[in-house]
């Protein structure tokens, strides 16, 4: 307003507190809105895959970059390097060129690794596709990102490689390598076998041996036009309903986030890292989580086994003396029931990751105490985001480890919202999980709708995920949008519950569903795993439940099980599980 003075007094605009300094676990209460902003001095990198791995390469080349404990490969950063930029010219050899699509279609080996990166030195898109992958599913995953070259070992396991190419591709047979034309997969010309020769196939000391002098030189230019911005990865989304969606990462979305990860781990302040990873490559907790922090950290990836193996694991970090070890929570179930465990020396492990689904607090407790990983800690995101986004730190309390996902990554933006109005709800009030900033993927490759759908034009994404900010900035999961339970009227999280049957001494792993009522719309079904050799009653578990949670949340009905429905990847389809449920029951299909 104007005074007499004819001065203007403004009268002071009071703004929320949303900024979040994360260089440094958040120990004050300062978020008034259900909004972060994780605020750093540290700066985002510019740099592509192939910088970085250069870079690390020039400081330590004499150091161990990556061991193979069941075939007994080991090498150095030198000569890892060595191999990429010749497995690189190998490929401009074979015709491939900046912006083509890759398949990788394996279990975790070192040519999964070396591919990794010499995909990245020539600008190719590398397409990580599930080892477990039918016919039908790796011909829609080819089909939707045009691969022009896959490579994929002869078999493995149960799991017959190229036979299946040949199904989808008869036409492989009778083709001169590196000329496949075939209807189906119009965009493939090359598939590269891990094993022995194949009529119609590449095998790969081919690769390693068509490179010339002038493949080099040509690898060499083609530096010059490479951009972080580019898309490097396309990673398939598992989803528990419909096909899978490609999502195109840039070398800007997953370097800075192994970078951040790698930071908020303590990488670099912590001598010789030695991280043991059994987690598969073809999810992104794998080939960013690890492969990247090979590049970015200089980090010593030690792998187990080509197939998952708990027994491995454990012979790994006793044998190797990792320091760090990344699992998914069901791994670590593995680990602790291991019949001899105890005869394992464990000390060298101190630190490391859970991740890739939910991580109930009795576990992580376990873990501690058990393995000794006293600075385990937990991460959440999607792949869609690079992938994460949130990570408790190493050194949080047992209270931050076990009851939260942790806090914002470094120069990340989050918000909880309505789902159904998209408007922010207050701290401390469940809502979906946005997130904005530089992981965010490009796109679902070749698939603007869904895009969309996901990607607003303000650039955030929506996870479909439930969860909260405490004041602190803290998140908890809570589960999936479409998992929500609501009975009566009343939302119920499974999440919720299960985290509180996980503490109940007989169960071993618990799903929580939503199955049909008649008055109520919804209600609440367990489906219980039990410890081995115990039995248990429905009567004792929902008298553990009562006075411990709401009425509403006791389960109407408690199933034990022996097993449950799982994607390809892993996860379990609770929609599938919901119906087997009310099946069981003899409830009315929804």
């Amino acid at each position: 307003m104007l005074t007499a003075a004819g001065d203007y007094h403004m009268k002071p605009v009071v703004f929320s507190l949303r900024a979040l300094h994360v260089d440094y676990p958040p120990i004050v209460p300062t978020l008034t809105t259900s909004y972060v902003h994780g605020t750093s001095n540290t700066p985002l990198l510019h740099a592509t895959v192939g910088e970085m791995l250069l870079k690390t390469v020039e400081r330590q080349p004499d150091k161990e970059a990556l061991v193979f404990s069941e075939n007994g490969v080991r090498k150095t950063f030198a000569q890892f390097l060595q191999d990429v930029d010749q497995a690189a010219a190998g490929l401009l050899a074979m015709g491939l060129k900046k912006g083509d699509r890759l398949g990788m279609w394996g279990p975790n080996t070192y040519e999964w690794v070396l591919f990794q990166f010499a995909t990245a030195r020539v600008g190719i898109i590398l397409v990580a596709i599930n080892p477990a992958y039918q016919v039908n599913e790796v011909e829609f995953a080819l089909q939707k990102v045009g691969c022009k070259a896959i490579v994929c070992p002869l078999e493995f396991k149960t799991q017959k490689y190229c036979d299946m190419l040949r199904k989808i591709c008869p036409e492989i047979e009778k083709a001169t390598p590196g000329d496949i034309r075939s209807p189906r997969l119009p965009d493939l010309r090359s598939v590269i076998v891990l094993g022995s020769r194949q009529p119609g196939m590449f095998c790969f000391e081919d690769v390693m041996q068509a490179g010339t002098s002038q493949h080099t030189r040509q690898l060499q230019d083609i530096q010059k036009t490479l951009s972080c911005d580019d898309p490097i990865n396309i990673q398939f989304t598992s989803g528990t309903t419909g096909a899978p969606k490609g999502a195109a990462l840039s070398h800007h979305n997953i370097i800075n986030n192994s970078y951040f990860v790698g930071r908020r781990m303590g990488y670099t302040w912590r001598p010789d890292i030695r991280v043991c990873l059994p987690v598969p490559m073809y999810h992104c907790f794998g080939s960013v989580g690890g492969g990247m922090c090979l590049a970015v950290h200089g980090v010593t990836l030690v792998y187990p086994s080509v197939g998952y193996s708990g027994k491995a694991n454990l012979e790994a970090i006793e044998k190797e003396r990792c320091t760090f070890l990344y699992g998914t929570p069901t791994m670590y179930v593995d680990m602790l029931n291991q019949p001899d465990l105890p005869k394992y020396d464990l000390s060298s492990v101190d630190a490391g990751i859970m991740s890739g689904s939910p991580c109930p607090p009795e576990l992580m407790k376990q873990v501690m105490e058990v393995m000794g990983m006293k600075e385990i800690t937990i991460g959440y995101g999607t792949t869609e985001n690079s992938p994460v986004t949130f990570a408790a730190s190493p050194l949080d309390n047992m209270d931050r480890k076990c009851n939260s996902v942790g806090f914002v990554m470094e120069h990340l933006e989050a918000k909880i919202v309505n789902p159904s109005t998209g408007l922010m709800v207050p701290v401390g009030e469940n809502g979906e999980i946005c997130i904005r900033g530089y992981c965010v993927m490009l796109e679902y490759w070749g698939d603007p709708e869904n895009t969309r759908q996901c990607i607003g034009k303000d650039r955030w994404y929506k996870t479909g995920d439930i969860g909260r900010l405490d004041p602190f900035g803290y998140l908890q999961i809570q589960g999936r949008i479409k998992d929500m339970i609501i009975r009566g009227g009343e939302n119920v999280y499974p999440a919720e519950i299960e985290k509180f049957l996980h503490t109940h001494p007989k169960v071993k792993e618990v799903q929580v569903v939503g199955v049909v009522d008649p008055r109520m719309g919804e209600e609440v079904c367990a489906c219980i795993k039990l410890v081995d050799g115990v039995e248990c009653t429905a009567e004792e578990i929902k008298a553990f439940c009562k006075g411990q949670i709401a009425y509403f949340k006791i389960p109407r009905y408690v199933e034990f099980v022996t097993s449950y429905p799982l994607t390809v990847t892993g996860k379990i389809q609770k929609n599938i599980l919901s119906a087997q449920m009310e099946k069981q029951l003899g409830l009315k299909p929804k």
